[in-house]
Protein backbone atom coordinates (compact mmCIF):
# COMPACT_ATOMS: atom_id res chain seq x y z
CA UNK A 1 0.00 0.00 0.00
CA UNK A 2 1.22 3.47 -0.85
CA UNK A 3 1.57 5.40 2.45
CA UNK A 4 0.18 8.49 0.73
CA UNK A 5 -3.13 6.66 0.34
CA UNK A 6 -3.63 7.22 4.08
CA UNK A 7 -4.18 10.89 3.30
CA UNK A 8 -6.97 10.20 0.82
CA UNK A 9 -10.59 10.79 1.87
CA UNK A 10 -12.44 8.84 -0.81
CA UNK A 11 -15.83 7.68 0.42
CA UNK A 12 -15.80 10.08 3.38
CA UNK A 13 -18.31 12.85 4.01
CA UNK A 14 -17.03 16.12 5.43
CA UNK A 15 -19.09 18.93 6.90
CA UNK A 16 -17.30 22.28 7.16
CA UNK A 17 -19.19 24.78 9.29
CA UNK A 18 -18.30 28.27 8.16
CA UNK A 19 -17.46 26.84 4.76
CA UNK A 20 -18.45 30.05 3.01
CA UNK A 21 -15.60 32.00 4.59
CA UNK A 22 -12.06 32.30 3.26
CA UNK A 23 -10.54 29.75 5.64
CA UNK A 24 -13.51 27.39 5.61
CA UNK A 25 -13.82 27.34 1.82
CA UNK A 26 -10.07 26.78 1.36
CA UNK A 27 -10.22 23.82 3.75
CA UNK A 28 -13.36 22.41 2.13
CA UNK A 29 -11.85 22.71 -1.35
CA UNK A 30 -8.70 20.86 -0.25
CA UNK A 31 -10.69 18.09 1.44
CA UNK A 32 -12.77 17.72 -1.70
CA UNK A 33 -9.60 17.44 -3.80
CA UNK A 34 -8.50 14.67 -1.42
CA UNK A 35 -11.59 12.69 -2.43
CA UNK A 36 -14.25 13.59 0.14
CA UNK A 37 -17.86 14.54 -0.46
CA UNK A 38 -18.36 17.99 1.03
CA UNK A 39 -21.13 19.86 2.81
CA UNK A 40 -20.66 23.46 3.87
CA UNK A 41 -22.77 25.83 5.90
CA UNK A 42 -22.71 29.60 6.24
CA UNK A 43 -25.13 32.21 7.51
CA UNK A 44 -25.12 33.91 4.07
CA UNK A 45 -26.76 31.97 1.22
CA UNK A 46 -24.92 33.84 -1.53
CA UNK A 47 -21.55 33.25 0.07
CA UNK A 48 -22.13 29.55 0.64
CA UNK A 49 -23.35 29.07 -2.95
CA UNK A 50 -20.27 30.83 -4.33
CA UNK A 51 -17.97 28.69 -2.18
CA UNK A 52 -19.76 25.54 -3.33
CA UNK A 53 -19.06 26.40 -6.98
CA UNK A 54 -15.36 26.74 -6.20
CA UNK A 55 -15.33 23.43 -4.34
CA UNK A 56 -17.06 21.64 -7.21
CA UNK A 57 -14.30 22.79 -9.55
CA UNK A 58 -11.95 20.56 -7.56
CA UNK A 59 -14.05 17.63 -8.73
CA UNK A 60 -15.89 17.13 -5.44
CA UNK A 61 -19.57 16.99 -4.74
CA UNK A 62 -20.69 19.83 -2.48
CA UNK A 63 -23.92 20.46 -0.60
CA UNK A 64 -24.33 24.16 0.33
CA UNK A 65 -26.52 24.92 3.33
CA UNK A 66 -27.50 28.28 4.78
CA UNK A 67 -28.06 28.70 8.50
CA UNK A 68 -26.82 30.09 11.79
CA UNK A 69 -24.57 27.46 13.33
CA UNK A 70 -24.59 29.28 16.69
CA UNK A 71 -28.20 28.17 17.22
CA UNK A 72 -28.90 24.62 18.44
CA UNK A 73 -31.93 24.02 16.24
CA UNK A 74 -30.08 25.28 13.17
CA UNK A 75 -27.04 23.13 13.88
CA UNK A 76 -29.24 20.06 14.31
CA UNK A 77 -31.13 20.84 11.09
CA UNK A 78 -27.94 21.34 9.09
CA UNK A 79 -26.19 18.22 10.37
CA UNK A 80 -29.33 16.17 9.71
CA UNK A 81 -29.49 17.60 6.18
CA UNK A 82 -25.91 16.44 5.56
CA UNK A 83 -26.71 12.91 6.74
CA UNK A 84 -29.98 12.81 4.81
CA UNK A 85 -28.22 13.91 1.63
CA UNK A 86 -25.09 11.74 1.77
CA UNK A 87 -26.21 8.97 4.11
CA UNK A 88 -23.40 9.52 6.60
CA UNK A 89 -21.13 12.04 8.30
CA UNK A 90 -17.50 11.16 8.92
CA UNK A 91 -15.65 14.42 9.50
CA UNK A 92 -16.56 17.78 11.00
CA UNK A 93 -14.37 20.86 10.56
CA UNK A 94 -15.39 23.81 12.74
CA UNK A 95 -14.44 26.89 10.74
CA UNK A 96 -16.87 29.47 12.12
CA UNK A 97 -15.06 32.19 14.03
CA UNK A 98 -13.07 35.39 13.98
CA UNK A 99 -14.25 38.88 14.78
CA UNK A 100 -11.57 39.74 17.32
CA UNK A 101 -10.37 42.88 15.58
CA UNK A 102 -13.88 44.35 15.55
CA UNK A 103 -14.31 44.47 19.33
CA UNK A 104 -11.13 45.57 21.07
CA UNK A 105 -11.56 46.78 24.65
CA UNK A 106 -9.41 46.95 27.74
CA UNK A 107 -9.77 43.91 29.99
CA UNK A 108 -11.02 46.01 32.90
CA UNK A 109 -13.90 47.40 30.83
CA UNK A 110 -14.67 44.66 28.31
CA UNK A 111 -18.42 45.05 27.56
CA UNK A 112 -20.83 42.16 27.97
CA UNK A 113 -22.41 42.48 24.52
CA UNK A 114 -19.04 42.31 22.74
CA UNK A 115 -17.96 39.41 24.97
CA UNK A 116 -21.14 37.46 24.24
CA UNK A 117 -20.82 38.04 20.48
CA UNK A 118 -17.25 36.73 20.33
CA UNK A 119 -18.18 33.73 22.47
CA UNK A 120 -21.20 32.94 20.30
CA UNK A 121 -19.23 33.26 17.07
CA UNK A 122 -16.19 31.26 18.13
CA UNK A 123 -16.92 29.01 21.09
CA UNK A 124 -20.65 28.33 20.90
CA UNK A 125 -20.53 27.58 17.18
CA UNK A 126 -17.83 24.99 17.81
CA UNK A 127 -19.66 23.51 20.79
CA UNK A 128 -23.08 22.95 19.27
CA UNK A 129 -21.86 21.85 15.83
CA UNK A 130 -19.57 19.31 17.49
CA UNK A 131 -22.36 18.02 19.72
CA UNK A 132 -24.74 17.60 16.79
CA UNK A 133 -22.10 15.88 14.65
CA UNK A 134 -20.86 13.65 17.48
CA UNK A 135 -24.37 12.40 18.17
CA UNK A 136 -24.66 11.34 14.52
CA UNK A 137 -21.23 9.69 14.56
CA UNK A 138 -21.93 7.84 17.80
CA UNK A 139 -25.29 6.60 16.52
CA UNK A 140 -23.72 5.38 13.27
CA UNK A 141 -21.03 3.48 15.19
CA UNK A 142 -18.33 4.03 12.55
CA UNK A 143 -16.12 6.52 14.37
CA UNK A 144 -15.28 9.93 13.01
CA UNK A 145 -13.08 13.00 13.05
CA UNK A 146 -13.59 16.45 14.54
CA UNK A 147 -11.14 19.21 13.63
CA UNK A 148 -11.38 22.51 15.50
CA UNK A 149 -9.77 25.85 14.71
CA UNK A 150 -8.13 27.38 17.74
CA UNK A 151 -5.48 30.12 17.62
CA UNK A 152 -2.03 31.02 18.90
CA UNK A 153 -4.04 33.44 21.06
CA UNK A 154 -5.17 30.42 23.07
CA UNK A 155 -1.67 30.40 24.58
CA UNK A 156 -0.29 33.90 23.95
CA UNK A 157 -1.65 37.13 25.37
CA UNK A 158 -1.55 40.34 23.36
CA UNK A 159 -1.84 43.94 24.53
CA UNK A 160 -4.65 44.77 22.11
CA UNK A 161 -7.97 44.22 23.89
CA UNK A 162 -8.47 40.56 22.94
CA UNK A 163 -9.92 39.26 26.22
CA UNK A 164 -12.99 37.57 24.76
CA UNK A 165 -11.16 36.11 21.77
CA UNK A 166 -8.32 34.57 23.79
CA UNK A 167 -10.88 33.17 26.23
CA UNK A 168 -12.91 31.61 23.41
CA UNK A 169 -9.91 30.10 21.66
CA UNK A 170 -8.43 28.89 24.95
CA UNK A 171 -11.71 27.10 25.66
CA UNK A 172 -11.66 25.51 22.19
CA UNK A 173 -8.18 24.11 22.84
CA UNK A 174 -9.32 22.75 26.21
CA UNK A 175 -12.48 21.25 24.75
CA UNK A 176 -10.41 19.61 22.01
CA UNK A 177 -8.56 17.65 24.68
CA UNK A 178 -11.72 16.96 26.69
CA UNK A 179 -13.77 15.72 23.74
CA UNK A 180 -10.84 13.61 22.55
CA UNK A 181 -10.87 11.91 25.93
CA UNK A 182 -14.64 11.40 26.07
CA UNK A 183 -15.27 10.38 22.46
CA UNK A 184 -12.27 8.08 22.00
CA UNK A 185 -14.40 5.12 23.08
CA UNK A 186 -16.62 5.81 20.07
CA UNK A 187 -13.68 5.88 17.67
CA UNK A 188 -13.94 9.64 17.23
CA UNK A 189 -10.70 11.63 17.21
CA UNK A 190 -10.68 15.33 18.06
CA UNK A 191 -7.80 17.62 17.16
CA UNK A 192 -7.26 21.30 16.40
CA UNK A 193 -5.09 23.64 14.43
CA UNK A 194 -3.95 26.90 16.02
CA UNK A 195 -2.97 29.45 13.37
CA UNK A 196 -1.51 32.88 13.81
CA UNK A 197 -2.70 35.84 11.72
CA UNK A 198 -3.92 34.61 8.30
CA UNK A 199 -4.38 36.77 5.20
CA UNK A 200 -8.11 36.77 4.38
CA UNK A 201 -10.54 39.39 3.04
CA UNK A 202 -11.67 39.93 6.65
CA UNK A 203 -8.29 41.52 7.48
CA UNK A 204 -7.52 43.15 4.14
CA UNK A 205 -7.90 46.65 5.56
CA UNK A 206 -5.47 45.91 8.39
CA UNK A 207 -2.89 44.45 6.03
CA UNK A 208 -3.28 47.51 3.84
CA UNK A 209 -1.49 49.46 6.57
CA UNK A 210 2.24 48.97 5.86
CA UNK A 211 3.22 49.53 9.50
CA UNK A 212 0.69 47.00 10.76
CA UNK A 213 1.80 44.38 8.23
CA UNK A 214 5.48 44.98 8.95
CA UNK A 215 4.83 44.57 12.66
CA UNK A 216 3.35 41.12 12.11
CA UNK A 217 5.99 39.99 9.61
CA UNK A 218 8.80 41.06 11.91
CA UNK A 219 7.43 38.94 14.76
CA UNK A 220 7.21 35.77 12.65
CA UNK A 221 10.52 33.93 12.17
CA UNK A 222 9.56 32.84 8.64
CA UNK A 223 9.00 36.54 7.89
CA UNK A 224 5.65 36.37 6.13
CA UNK A 225 1.93 36.43 6.74
CA UNK A 226 0.08 33.10 6.93
CA UNK A 227 -2.07 32.06 3.96
CA UNK A 228 -5.19 29.89 3.93
CA UNK A 229 -3.18 27.35 1.92
CA UNK A 230 -0.86 26.96 4.92
CA UNK A 231 -3.71 25.43 6.95
CA UNK A 232 -5.05 22.74 4.66
CA UNK A 233 -2.27 20.16 5.00
CA UNK A 234 -2.73 19.89 8.75
CA UNK A 235 -6.50 19.58 8.38
CA UNK A 236 -6.16 16.82 5.78
CA UNK A 237 -3.82 14.99 8.17
CA UNK A 238 -6.25 15.25 11.10
CA UNK A 239 -9.22 14.29 8.89
CA UNK A 240 -7.56 11.26 7.32
CA UNK A 241 -6.41 7.77 8.31
CA UNK A 242 -2.88 9.14 8.53
CA UNK A 243 -3.77 10.48 12.00
CA UNK A 244 -5.70 7.43 13.21
CA UNK A 245 -3.63 7.24 16.44
CA UNK A 246 -3.60 11.01 17.04
CA UNK A 247 -6.21 12.69 19.21
CA UNK A 248 -6.41 15.59 21.64
CA UNK A 249 -3.64 17.52 19.87
CA UNK A 250 -3.39 21.20 18.95
CA UNK A 251 -1.02 21.86 16.05
CA UNK A 252 0.28 25.43 15.96
CA UNK A 253 0.62 26.87 12.45
CA UNK A 254 2.43 30.15 13.04
CA UNK A 255 5.66 30.41 11.07
CA UNK A 256 7.61 29.86 14.26
CA UNK A 257 5.95 32.63 16.31
CA UNK A 258 5.29 30.60 19.46
CA UNK A 259 8.83 29.16 19.33
CA UNK A 260 10.12 32.65 20.08
CA UNK A 261 8.02 33.17 23.20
Amino acid sequence: MNPLDNFRLDGRVVFVSGGGGAIGSAIATALGAAGADIAIADIDQGRVDAAAETIRKSGARCLPLAGDITKEAEAERIVKAVVDHYGRLDILVNAVGGGAGKVLFGAENYPRDAWDWIMELNLRSTLIASQAAARQMIAAGQGGRVVNISSVRAQLGIDSGYSAYVAAKGAISSLTRQWATEWAKHGITVNAIAPTFVDTPQVATLLGDPDFKAGIVNRVPLRRIGETSDLVGAVIFFASAASSFVTGQILTIDGGLTATQ
